[in-house]
């Protein structure tokens, strides 16, 4: 079950412009740099991230329907910035629960206990050089 849509709202006006900062140095924390589908402006929105090598992984917290996602897809893909890096990300695709397995043992915790069962899954492609 995802989290409120008004949680959502709240993060995207509040938190998000207050992490922004922090998420391009902690480790986890990423900027997912989307072009928007309809007005074509460029987004910037604050996530967590996993990479296993060549793929990266973020638990949809807030469901299936984030802009972020609907964007990626509908460009085919987008980057994410993290940790004085841009990586370049491919087309994503939704996964269900299995994606949980794929996460961290204390974040797979808490992602269970909120209920969280999807995931977007993205090829990652080798860092730009450091920004």
């Amino acid at each position: 079950m995802p989290l409120p849509r008004a949680l959502a709202r709240f993060n995207r006006v509040v938190t998000n412009r207050l992490l922004r900062p922090l998420a391009l140095l902690l480790p986890n924390f990423g900027i997912v740099v989307h072009r928007g589908r309809v007005s074509g402006s460029e987004y910037r929105t604050v996530v967590n991230w996993w990479s296993d090598g060549d793929t990266a992984i973020i638990a949809l917290t807030y469901g299936r329907d984030v802009d972020w996602l609907k964007n990626l897809s509908a460009a085919g893909g987008g980057a994410i910035v993290s940790r004085g890096r841009t990586y370049r990300l491919g087309k994503p695709v939704v996964i269900g629960p299995e994606g949980l397995s794929r996460m961290p043992g204390t974040v797979r915790v808490i992602l269970d206990t909120i209920d969280v069962d999807s995931f977007a899954v993205m090829p990652l492609i080798t860092p730009d050089p450091p920004t």
